[in-house]
């Protein structure tokens, strides 16, 4: 596999000729430099750091590909199924005591928690096989379009690493860099995590309590409601007069053009209207705030909605069965 170029290389080539695919080797000179400057990183240690981090190809191939167009049916069926929702039942027993806790202290109800961990990593089972090291300077050294925010993340992941002690040559994750069981993006740990099993340490890769915490004040951060709306099913009288339904309205608003919840809603929260095909046809839901929010997780109202859904399943199954001790 090539090696990055890094700045030490120009010491013994001058105008080094640089693979086609490579990394420029300014921009990796600066970026060690700005961490010297800026965060009073050691160069050397830098310098070996970047000259064993590797080139993947295929991480451009993966984040450039186009999202293929899958149909919200098939896409939904990833998620919400028999088997993860088993295995999110699962999940809930082991650590109900934390997510009890989460709920107290975040407002983020249990069944929202286990079904955003359970989307992203099947409940810690599928955290990602690259290098974070090999990702992150991959993309922020020879992915133009997105460079600016990889060069970001690396940076972040270069102070979270020396805060956490992380050894940076062994932590894998996403393609794109994400850590751990809620996967979160090396700002997000930064900025969200939380020792919430309080032995502390602060593990999002290992500790299913941390990971709990953290992802309920990661929600919370980005403006979560305590019992607020998420998203609720509604009949549209005539789609096609509808204008900018992304855009939010009161409840009597949409009532006035014919939209109308399937099941009464009290308050007055504003929603904008959503629609997804199903093999009836055409399928409205007004999404509230706290939809919202989780689009903040990843910004697709598929995902919020296989969320939601998923933790709908979980709570409604959870409450079949007998209350525990």
């Amino acid at each position: 596999m090539k090696k990055l170029i890094c700045f030490v290389l120009s010491i013994f080539s001058g105008l080094f000729a640089l693979p086609s695919n490579s990394v420029e080797l300014p921009e990796t000179t600066s970026f060690i430099d700005e961490m010297v400057d800026k965060h009073h990183f050691e160069r050397a240690e830098l310098t070996k750091l970047f000259e064993q981090a590797e080139f993947r190809p295929e991480i451009i191939e993966a984040i450039s590909r186009p999202p293929k167009a899958t149909p919200w049916v098939k896409y939904r069926a990833s998620f919400v199924n028999k088997k993860r929702i088993r295995q999110g039942e699962a999940f809930w027993r082991q650590n109900r005591m934390a997510l009890i806790r989460a709920e107290k202290t975040y407002g983020v109800p249990p069944e929202i928690i286990v079904a955003l961990i359970g989307v992203e990593t099947v409940y810690g089972r599928n955290t990602g096989k690259f290098r974070i090291l090999d990702a992150l300077t991959t993309l922020a050294f020879d992915y133009p379009r997105r460079a600016e925010f990889f060069r970001d993340e690396l940076e972040n992941y270069l102070l979270l690493a020396r805060d956490q002690q992380f050894d940076l040559l062994q932590i894998r994750g996403s393609y794109a860099g994400a850590i751990g069981i809620p996967q979160f993006m090396p700002s997000s740990y930064r900025h969200y995590a939380v020792d919430f099993n309080g032995n502390g340490d602060i593990d999002l890769r290992n500790e299913a309590g941390d990971a709990i915490g953290s992802v309920a004040n990661y929600l919370k951060g980005y403006g979560w409601i305590a019992h607020g709306k998420i998203g609720r099913q509604v009949t549209v009288a005539q789609p096609e007069i509808l204008a900018e339904p992304d855009q939010p309205r009161s409840l009597a608003a949409w009532a006035e053009v014919g939209v109308v919840p399937v099941k009464k809603i009290k308050g007055e929260e504003s929603a904008r209207l959503i629609d997804f095909t199903v093999d009836e046809g055409k399928e409205y839901w007004l999404a509230f705030n706290n939809f919202d929010v989780i689009t903040r997780y990843n910004n697709s109202d598929y995902y919020a909605m296989s969320v939601f859904q998923l933790a709908e399943a979980l709570r409604q199954g959870r409450n079949k069965r007998p209350a525990r001790n």
